[in-house]
Order: C-alpha cells, then structure tokens, then sequence
C-alpha cells in the first residue's frame, strides 16, 4: 500500500460486538486481524470474505498462549504493526449457578479466557508497540478492553463472570499507568445490556426489566452502539485519555430514587 493505514487486532470477532467492531474499524479504513474460536469454514467464511484485504481471520482460543502467539504473528506478518488491540472475546458460564454452588471448573473456564487471555495478549501486543514510531498525535498504540456493567454489579448466579470483568478493569488501569509514558493508551468499554448471543438465553428477563424501567433510554444496546465507542477510542479523537472506563448503557448505571 502507498500510504499507511492502521491495523487491529480484534478478539471475538466472528459475532456480536467483535463483529461490529471489525465492520466499524474498516469502514473507517483500518485494516483487521480478527480473531475467534469459530473455524474459517461456512457462516464465517461468508462474514468475512466480502473484507477482502482489509481484513484477515485467525481461528483460535484466546486462552491459548499458541492462539495469541499466532495472532499477533499474523497481524504482522500481513500488514506490518498492530496499531489498535480491541478485546472483544468473552464467554460467560455454560451453566448459571449461584455463587454458592458455582465449581473450579466454570471458574476457570471463564477467567482463562475472559481475564487471562486478555492479560497476556495485551502484554504481548504492548510489547510488540513498544517498538513502533510515534504517529502525529505521539501515540505508539491504542488498546481497547470490552469490560461490562457486570465488573461493578452484583450478579450472584454468575459470579465467575463478574469476578472476570472486575479482572478486565484493573487490567485496563494497571497497563493504563505502565504505558502512558510509551505512548500507548489504554480504556476499556462497560457495555450495558447489549443484544447479542450472550444475552439470548435471558432475553425475556432483560425484556421485562428493561420495559419496568431498568435502562433509562428505554431500550437494549446494539453492537454498533460498542462499536461506535471503540472507534472514538482508537482513532485519534480521544489521544489525551486514557485509563479511562466509558459507560456505555444507555444510563443504566444513573442512581435513581
């Protein structure tokens, strides 16, 4: 390519959120080294293959330290640096239960891939930024962590869940003040109740909750509406933020009497 184009990664790509992130970042005109678990074969062969070079697919898991390796390796390899991170890729517990019943394995299951995952590809993508020149608004590199209202509201018949959000936050702050002074700023997304195959298997609960008056704008969130928020925080507008959480829930965090 003649001039330079920025390149992301970004995780859970293949539906929901991480889908609409990678369509948002494109059509702005980044290119994208998405990944996901889901195989390059059928539904998502025909997501991505309209892309063409502006996006690349890995299939892999999160938690895998050979998956991150493969990936970061990968956005280089193709376009050259890794400009933007969005971690996208989450998973909540296949089985809900209360706290007092919830098991090891669930636990990990979710803070591997949710809190650890995203941990260490965000060091091994900060790492590889470190090395980059500054652009104009002296800035190495812009990472984006998706959190969730979750990290700081109670939910006991998923706390594995919310104990893996909390984790995202204080990853954000914790790479947020190391990388400050490299250039590199860090935020991090706290998605409200968002549409999304998720929150599928609870749609009459949130329908209900969100009909007596739980979300103030009176409606769910869309991925776009994500999507939208990573992109103001990757594309330069933001470039003097950073460790910042933005809350994005149509106002349901608002206390209210």
């Amino acid at each position: 390519m003649s001039e330079y184009r920025k390149n992301a990664i970004v995780t859970g790509a293949a539906g929901g959120i991480g889908y609409a992130t990678v369509k948002r970042l494109i059509g702005a005109g980044f290119t994208v080294t998405a990944m996901d678990v889901r195989p390059y074969e059928g539904e998502v062969m025909a997501m991505f293959e309209n892309f063409g070079e502006d996006a690349t697919y890995v299939a892999g898991n999160l938690a895998e330290e050979f998956s991150r390796q493969q990936l970061v390796d990968t956005a280089l390899r193709v376009y050259g640096s890794i400009d933007v991170l969005c971690n996208v890729a989450g998973v909540a517990p296949k089985v809900r239960r209360d706290i007092l019943e919830m098991t090891e394995e669930s636990y990990d299951f979710v803070m591997d891939i949710n809190t650890r995952g995203t941990l260490f590809l965000t060091q091994a993508v900060a790492n590889r930024m470190l090395e980059q020149e500054p652009d104009e608004n002296a800035v190495r590199g812009y990472i984006v962590n998706i959190s969730s209202c979750s990290a700081y509201t109670s939910s006991p018949s998923r706390a594995e869940y919310c104990i893996s959000k909390a984790g995202v936050s204080m990853i954000t702050k914790l790479f947020a003040d190391r990388l400050a002074g490299e250039g590199i700023l860090v935020n991090e997304i706290c998605p409200g109740i968002i549409a999304t195959g998720m929150t599928a298997v609870v749609k009459e609960k949130y329908d209900r909750l969100i009909e007596d008056g739980l979300v103030p704008e009176g409606r769910w969130g869309y991925p776009d509406d994500i999507a939208k928020a990573v992109l103001s925080l990757c594309d330069g507008t933001l470039a003097y933020t950073t460790g910042q959480s933005l809350i994005v829930d149509g106002g349901m965090h608002i206390r209210r009497l």
